[in-house]
């Protein structure tokens, strides 16, 4: 399922055919009985590097500070921009990456579908692919780990 959803949640859920129309039961589904553990190893490595962490998601608000606050990590984020609650187009379309330079530089985008980068591309940011060769980005990564030798010397 994690190839259809690195692509999106719909492609995803027309490839499993599950109705669109209870999408948001499925994803609360998903959310609640999913992530046991800590989402990704070294993660809290790369985000003690950066003055400043923002998330710009599709996620609901809700279930986003409900994951953030169940593995400790929402102290880490400044900005946390839900585009369906807060009322940005979707990604690709670059408005909730416009919303938060207004207030804040972003130096890298760190996402794992090519929807994440497009935006930051457009917008001259560098970009990261994490676990996901595919994409056009700056840096890809694997793992977390390498962030500080195959990404940092080069920001």
């Amino acid at each position: 399922m994690l190839k259809w959803l690195k692509v999106n949640s719909k492609v995803a859920f027309q490839h499993y055919g599950i109705d669109e129309n209870k999408r948001n039961e499925y994803i609360k589904l998903y959310n609640q009985y999913s992530f046991d553990s800590a989402p990704f190893e070294h993660l809290e490595e790369v985000l003690n590097i950066a003055d400043d962490n923002f998330i710009v998601t599709h996620r609901d608000k809700e279930s986003t500070l409900f994951l953030l606050e169940k593995f400790n990590l929402l102290h880490y984020f400044k900005v946390v921009v839900s585009v369906e609650e807060e009322g940005f187009d979707r990604k690709p379309h670059a408005a909730s990456y416009k919303h938060v330079i207004k207030d804040y530089p972003i130096d890298l985008v760190i996402g794992d579908r090519e929807l994440d980068l497009i935006p930051a591309r457009e917008l001259g940011i560098k970009t990261v692919a994490f676990e996901n060769e595919a994409i056009d980005a700056d840096f890809h990564l694997e793992n977390y780990a390498d962030f500080k030798t195959h990404v940092l010397p080069y920001l």
